[in-house]
């Protein structure tokens, strides 16, 4: 019983804290209820902006990676194409003069990545 009752005010204290924090100064009378309908009238607009404001962000960061992803896959085909014929069709010479293109491309795809990715999968 002793835990949920510490629970419970720990909660309400916390709230209370949020909501003075917020401007918002319970009174003593009735300050339970009134500390819930606060935190429902104050705090869940709150969390709904930000959360509204986080789901914008994130739909231009995809948009960022979409296109950045795009543009990594068709360097990557465009390097598998030129291996295979390096590796089977193309003499030394034409393998010499494409090799710096291809190291080129890769570092290019590397440094998005880590920037895109943050390091996470290279």
């Amino acid at each position: 019983m002793w835990v949920i009752v510490s629970s419970y005010y720990s909660m309400y204290y916390m709230s209370n804290a949020v909501l003075n924090q917020l401007g918002f100064k319970v009174g003593e009378k009735m300050s339970h209820r009134i500390t819930a309908d606060a935190l429902i009238v104050q705090v869940r607009d709150k969390l709904k902006n930000s959360l509204l404001q986080d789901l914008d962000e994130a739909k231009d960061e995809y948009a960022k990676i979409e296109n950045l992803t795009d543009e990594i896959i068709e360097l990557y085909d465009l390097e598998h194409r030129k291996r295979l014929k390096s590796q089977y069709v193309m003499g030394y010479d034409a393998q010499v003069s494409k090799s710096s293109t291809s190291l080129d491309r890769a570092k290019k795809i590397r440094c998005r990545a880590t920037k895109t990715f943050s390091g996470a999968l290279i």
